[in-house]
């Protein structure tokens, strides 16, 4: 599933994260990619570890992070929680930084901060019931 950002969605969180710096690298690599989730992450994730970006590579450090992502977050009640308390106030930047933290923190996963902040607007464009109880992929989806 390539799920990507709207330029309006990528302004809007920008202005509510303004304050946090890890986002805005985030956005920058977002606005690069054209709001493009998967890119963008794969990017960012090359960049912290120190390789170059190289788009065409088949596998994708996405679908893994997301499959590992799904088994930590889609158990956490607390996590539930506090993500649900966001759709419920959309406009409060302590909770859309406070579910950013609390991601990289429970993950279980070597995240930074920037990274962190991508997989979140995915949750936030997919919505996390969605994201945990159908965006699994099935036995018979071709890996790319």
């Amino acid at each position: 599933m390539k799920t990507q950002l709207t330029p309006d969605e990528i302004k809007a969180k920008q202005q509510l994260l303004q304050d946090y710096q890890p986002a805005q690298e985030a956005f920058a690599i977002l606005e690069k990619y054209n709001g493009r989730l998967d890119i963008s992450f794969d990017e960012l994730w090359a960049e912290k570890i120190g390789q170059t970006y190289d788009p065409s590579q088949p596998k994708s450090l996405w679908k893994s992070t997301l499959k590992i992502l799904r088994e930590e977050l889609c158990g956490s009640e607390g996590f539930r929680a506090q993500f649900q308390e966001y759709t419920k106030n959309p406009g409060s930047a302590p909770l859309l930084t406070g579910l950013i933290v609390s991601l990289t923190a429970l993950s279980g996963l070597p995240l930074d901060p920037a990274i962190s902040t991508v997989i979140v607007l995915y949750l936030l464009k997919v919505g996390l019931k969605i994201f945990c109880d159908y965006t699994e992929p099935t036995e018979n989806s071709v890996s790319q």
